[in-house]
């Protein structure tokens, strides 16, 4: 289904029909992108007006897109760069991830006792740990969780250079690896001291 998406899309390009390029990616990426950037900036509203800036951004530079990824992933990337400058803006730099401390506590729930799975708070309590997390780290998350994307769409997605050559690519998924990997362990940490893991959970 995504390979006949995108050939349909690299069709429409290549015979300088810019609009139906536009319409035929929007119309198959469009939740998933705006569902990315709700992750990362954890409002509505903000990922509602970065989302209209990935749009304008997409109808500059379409006729300039020399296919190195796919459109997908270049969608992400233009959505990615118009979070980060929206964040850079003053007035939008006040932070957003919702604290630790701010996590309901459940022990006065019984924590001790009841297993984790059975607990009705442990899907918010979840959502409210990853809501903890940078900007960052949520897209980091999201793309290779959620949207189980390869090491190399995820790095061209996260690297600030739209324009990153092969070995400087390559050298950045692997710091991603790594950065991945400490996020997860941070993450279990976290959740086992919150009561959100048992031991055996790993």
């Amino acid at each position: 289904m995504g390979n006949a998406i995108e050939e349909a899309i690299r069709e429409a390009h290549a015979r300088g029909d810019m609009d139906g390029a536009v319409r035929i990616g929007l119309s198959q990426y469009r939740d998933e992108v705006y569902s990315f950037l709700y992750a990362r900036l954890a409002s509505a509203s903000d990922a509602h007006d970065v989302f209209g800036q990935m749009t304008e951004d997409l109808w500059r530079g379409i006729e300039r897109f020399e296919w190195r990824c796919s459109f997908r992933t270049w969608l992400y990337m233009l959505a990615r760069h118009a979070a980060v400058r929206f964040e850079r803006t003053p007035a939008n730099r006040a932070a957003r991830r919702v604290s630790l401390s701010n996590v309901p506590d459940a022990a006065a729930h019984g924590r001790s006792r009841t297993r984790p799975y059975l607990r009705t708070d442990i899907k918010d309590r979840f959502a409210a740990l990853r809501a903890s997390l940078t900007p960052e780290e949520q897209s980091l998350l999201v793309l290779r969780v959620d949207r189980g994307m390869s090491w190399e769409d995820a790095s061209r997605i996260l690297h600030d250079n739209e324009d990153v050559d092969d070995e400087s690519l390559r050298l950045h998924a692997a710091a991603l690896r790594q950065r991945f990997q400490k996020l997860k362990r941070r993450l279990r940490e976290i959740a086992r001291s919150e009561g959100l893991l048992d031991d055996e959970q790993g």
